[in-house]
């Protein structure tokens, strides 16, 4: 460890050489590279964490760039987990980096969190952070969660010490119809970097023991005030004892259609002559999509529902598997005896299994 480095830090009171010596030392999982992930890597690389962790499976996209401040034109259409890796160890070449180009999923998530001190979730969905949880509850390791709505973020630590967990926080996944449209829900491009920028800190607290930790404390930033409110929240026992992962951690469909994941139906017979209606903007769909499918967007349903053959099984895929089940519902409203599947975990997961045009 070059001290130099870090004279600044370890000339300050009440931080010290220790204090660096236990970063140098820690190792950190942060699982999403994105808005979140970005300020909570760039910060933790310059501060001197040993050994950082990272999952991710996305590529850069130009409309990511007005908040994902590592990347650049550049790095547009180029893998996340890539790009960020070239430019972090420019940042710091003592930094120890161990990567993960995939999604957090039910099969992966434990052998991926057990070998750090903490984990940072920086992702932008459900089910992948009541995953994250229910694997920091059973590994018994800190939890620093962060979230955007709007011109809103949140952040909190969870499981640490006895202390609360994300289920505490919001014990149910909300329902599939109330989770905002991905590709309709904005966001401000400072505000994740305010947030990661929190998030980063709970983790130097959490690994140096230096100040105190926001466990049972819910932060809320308003960048429209630009204020800040604690809000208190308490541990509940039944949240503590979590000993294995659920069978599933896809959102509840309901009722009237199926859903199917992607390896399945990649794994159909004669997949070339399904029905398969891709629901994503035109161009989510042009970067990339299977051959078979066909797009009409969600907001387009209504209007170009003639194009659907209704008499057949019809398949609906979007990013994630969100978008793709509220339009299920739009083509059950209009078509109440309509056979509709909804490809869980969308384009995400299908680019694991699929090669796409």
């Amino acid at each position: 460890m070059n001290l130099e480095r870090y004279q600044r830090q370890t000339a300050l009171a009440g931080f010290g050489l220790a204090a660096q010596q236990k970063l140098h030392q820690a190792k950190v999982l942060v699982v999403g590279a994105g808005g979140l992930g970005v300020p909570v890597l760039t910060y933790l690389n310059a501060m001197g964490v040993g050994t950082l962790g990272i999952v991710e499976r996305d590529t850069v996209s130009l409309s990511n760039l007005q908040r994902q401040v590592l990347y650049s034109e550049a790095d547009v259409n180029r893998p996340k987990l890539a790009s960020a890796l070239k430019k972090l160890r420019a940042q710091n070449s003592e930094t120890v980096f161990k990567t993960y180009e995939t999604f957090l999923s039910r099969e992966n998530a434990m052998r991926i969190l057990a070998d750090y001190d903490v984990v940072v979730d920086a992702t932008d969905n459900f089910p992948t952070r009541y995953l994250i949880n229910d694997a920091c509850v059973i590994l018994r390791k800190p939890m620093v969660y962060g979230a955007l709505h709007g011109f809103e973020g949140q952040v909190s630590v969870l499981n640490f010490e006895g202390g609360p967990t994300y289920r505490c926080l919001f014990p149910n996944m909300p329902k599939f119809d109330e989770v905002p449209d991905c590709n309709e829900n904005g966001v401000l491009g400072i505000l994740p970097g305010i947030i990661g920028n929190l998030q980063a800190l709970e983790t130097v607290k959490l690994l140096t023991g230096v100040g105190e930790v926001l466990s049972g404390k819910l932060l809320l930033f308003d960048a429209l005030s630009n204020t800040f409110q604690n809000i208190r929240f308490a541990a509940k026992p039944e949240n503590l004892k979590i000993d294995a992962l659920r069978p599933s951690y896809d959102f509840d469909c309901g009722s009237g259609f199926k859903s199917m994941d992607a390896e399945t139906f990649l794994n159909l017979k004669a997949l070339e002559s399904r029905q398969l209606i891709d629901v994503r903007t035109p161009k989510e769909f042009e970067r990339n999509h299977l051959q078979i499918a066909k797009n009409i967007p969600s907001s387009e349903l209504e209007n170009r529902q003639q194009q659907i053959d209704f008499e057949e099984e019809i398949y609906v895929v979007c990013q994630s598997g969100i978008r793709s089940k509220k339009a299920i519902e739009r083509l059950l409203d209009l078509h109440p005896d309509a056979d509709c599947t909804n490809i869980t975990g969308g384009m995400n997961q299908i680019r694991k299994h699929a090669i796409t045009h």
